[in-house]
């Protein structure tokens, strides 16, 4: 891995969280090709009015932990890879504690990605079930 490749990584390590998933209070606990896995609280940030998890809020983890290990399969230096499609099935109702999200690839190729996302509460009962394909978009040359 070249130094400017290196200096990319870190920096997304430092901002994987950053914006919309800090808002959120989404934390990155693994991120690698193969695998990401991040927290989110169930709290007044992450509740519909109803008092249980948002479903959009759910949805905001996924697709995050999705296009984090995109980025971790491609050239930094000269490719992004941005969100194109996202489903998820609202599986189990929760109103308080901790879901964590799990992201693997079911397809990496050189225009697209296609990534699982399972997301579970503590006892490791499912919540969501997410599936979001990514596009590869070659950084644009001035």
């Amino acid at each position: 891995m070249s130094d400017a490749n290196r200096a990319l990584l870190e920096r997304l390590r430092s901002q994987a969280t950053r914006h919309l998933a800090d808002t959120l209070g989404i934390e990155l606990v693994e991120l690698t090709a193969e695998r990401v896995v991040a927290t989110m609280p169930v709290d007044e940030r992450t509740r519909q009015p109803f008092g249980i998890l948002h479903g959009g809020a759910s949805v905001a983890l996924a697709e995050t932990v999705a296009s984090l290990g995109g980025t971790m399969n491609v050239d930094l230096e000269r490719n992004a890879v941005v969100g194109v499609e996202i489903n998820a099935n609202h599986l189990r109702a929760k109103k308080e504690g901790t879901v964590t999200a799990t992201a693997t690839p079911i397809h990496v190729g050189r225009s697209t990605q296609v990534w699982h996302i399972s997301i579970v509460d503590e006892q490791g009962r499912q919540v969501c079930i997410s599936r979001c394909t990514l596009a590869v978009v070659p950084h644009e040359r001035s």
